[in-house]
C-alpha cells in the first residue's frame, strides 16, 4: 500500500470515498475466493495448483479460486509507479475503434487503411499535451500496424497481440526501444477467462513484454449498479489476470486497465461514456490502483454524441478536466472517439488536443463523491455470476447515480 497516495487520495475525495475504495479491495478478494474465475487454459490452472496444498489456491471443474493471501503475495512482485515508464496524468490517444468518422460529410462507418496509422501516430508524436498511443484504429495486420506505430511516434506505445508473428514482432521493438505495453482483454464478464486470448496472454507474460490488462463490467447487466458494486467486478477480473502474470514470469510489469462501465436504462442498457459519473467512475479505479501501487490505465473524457457536436467536445472538456483535478496515471479515449467508441475523428482528436492543452482542474463539474454501498456486496453474493438488470439494486438506483 502506498501511504502517501491514500493520504492524497484521502485530501482530494474525503476519508468515506477512500474508505470505500479500500473495501473494494477486500471485497474483490472475496469474488475471486468465493465466486473464481472460470479458466480452461491448462497452464494458467498449473500455476494455480501450486499453491494447493497450501490452501491458497482452488482448481475445480475448470474454475479457479484464489485466496486474498496468494493475491496480496502476487501484489507485492508488480513493479510499483515510480518505476514505470509513463508519467502521472498522462493522456494517451488510446483505444480501438473498427471505424473512422468522415468529417467532411458527417458520418461514420469508414474502414481504416494504413494512412490513418500513420496519421494518428504523427500526430501523437508532434504534440506534447499527448503521453503516447494505442492502435487508435484496428487494421487486419497487427504486425503492419506496430511497425507504422513505430516508425512514427517514439512515444510510449501499446498495441495487441494475438499471433506468433505479432509476438515475436513485439519481442523484437520492445528490446530495441522498451516503452510498449501489449493489452488482453484477459477476462470477460461474468468472471470467465476469454479463451480466445488466454494462449497469447500466456506467452507474451513469458516472454517478459509489459502487460496491460483490461477488463468491463458493466453496471447493470454483469455488475451491481452502484460505484462499489461494479468496481469490484472489475478489480477482481483484473487482480485474477495479474495473479496470473505474475505466477507465470514473477516480476512481470502489469498495468492495471480495469474499464468499469455502465449500462443506462434510458438507451436500452447499452453502455453511456459520455457521463460524468462515467469519468468519475473511472478515476476512482485509478486511486484505488494508485493506492495499491499499480501502474494504472483509465477511461475519460469520452462522449455519447455520434456526431462532432459543441457537447461532444465540452464532454471532452469536463472528462479532461477531472482527471486533472483529482489526479490519475494514464488516461485512454480523452480525445477522438465518437459514441460506443465506434467511429474515430480526426477532426475530434485535433479540436481536444488543443482543448486538453488549455484545460485546468477549475473547468472540472462538480461532483458528489460517492460512498460505500452495503447493496453492492449484497447482490454479489446473491446473482453471484448472473446478470443485474433485475437486480433490485439497478431499479433501485437509476435515476439517483450514474447520472449527468
Amino acid at each position: 500500500m502506498n501511504k502517501k497516495q491514500v493520504e492524497r487520495s484521502r485530501f482530494l475525495m474525503g476519508d468515506a470515498t477512500v474508505d470505500m475504495l479500500l473495501q473494494v479491495h477486500q471485497d474483490a478478494m472475496w469474488i475471486l475466493e468465493n465466486l473464481g474465475v472460470g479458466c480452461k487454459q491448462i497452464e494458467i490452472q498449473d500455476e494455480f495448483r501450486k499453491f494447493t496444498e497450501e490452501g491458497q489456491a482452488v482448481v475445480h471443474e475448470d474454475r479457479i479460486y484464489i485466496t486474498s493471501e496468494l493475491v496480496e503475495r502476487c501484489l507485492e512482485a508488480v513493479p510499483g509507479v515510480d518505476s514505470f515508464f509513463v508519467p502521472m496524468n498522462s493522456f494517451f490517444i488510446g483505444g480501438t475503434a473498427p471505424y473512422v468518422y468522415d468529417d467532411e460529410a458527417g458520418k461514420g462507418g469508414i474502414f481504416p487503411t494504413p494512412d490513418h496509422v500513420s496519421r494518428i501516430a504523427r500526430i501523437a508524436e508532434k504534440n506534447d499535451i499527448v503521453a503516447g498511443m494505442g492502435r487508435g484504429v484496428k487494421l487486419k495486420d497487427e504486425v503492419e500496424q506496430m511497425n507504422i506505430m513505430v516508425q512514427n511516434c517514439k512515444k510510449p506505445l501499446y498495441f495487441a497481440v494475438t499471433s506468433d508473428s505479432s509476438l515475436e514482432q513485439a519481442k523484437k521493438i520492445y528490446d530495441e526501444r522498451g516503452r510498449v505495453m501489449i493489452v488482453f482483454c484477459l477476462t470477460r464478464p461474468p468472471l470467465e477467462v476469454n479463451e480466445n486470448f488466454s494462449d497469447h496472454f500466456v506467452k507474451v507474460v513469458k516472454a517478459g513484454l509489459p502487460i496491460f490488462i483490461s477488463a468491463m463490467p458493466m453496471a447493470g447487466i454483469s455488475a451491481p449498479y452502484c460505484y462499489n458494486g461494479v468496481l469490484a467486478m472489475t478489480h477482481a477480473e483484473v487482480l485474477f489476470g495479474i495473479c496470473a502474470a505474475q505466477l507465470l514470469n514473477p516480476g512481470a510489469i502489469c498495468i492495471h486497465a480495469g474499464f468499469p462501465t455502465i449500462a443506462d436504462p434510458r438507451i436500452e442498457y447499452n453502455p453511456n461514456y459520455g457521463l460524468i459519473s462515467h469519468n468519475l467512475l473511472n478515476i476512482l479505479m485509478s486511486h484505488l490502483n494508485l493506492m495499491l501501487d499499480l501502474p494504472t490505465f483509465q477511461s475519460a473524457g469520452t462522449t455519447h454524441e455520434e456526431h462532432l457536436t459543441e457537447k461532444a467536445l465540452r464532454d471532452a472538456k469536463r472528462g479532461q478536466a477531472l482527471c486533472l483535478k483529482y489526479g490519475t496515471h494514464m488516461i485512454r479515449h480523452p480525445f477522438a472517439f465518437l459514441r460506443y467508441l465506434i467511429d474515430f475523428s480526426f477532426a475530434k482528436l485535433e479540436k481536444t488536443i488543443s482543448i486538453a492543452e488549455e484545460v485546468t482542474p477549475d473547468d472540472a463539474p462538480h461532483v458528489e463523491m460517492p460512498v460505500y454501498d452495503e447493496r453492492g456486496m449484497e447482490s454479489i453474493r446473491q446473482i453471484g455470476l448472473g446478470m443485474y438488470m433485475e437486480d433490485p439494486l439497478t431499479t433501485a438506483n437509476i435515476g439517483r447515480i450514474f447520472v449527468d
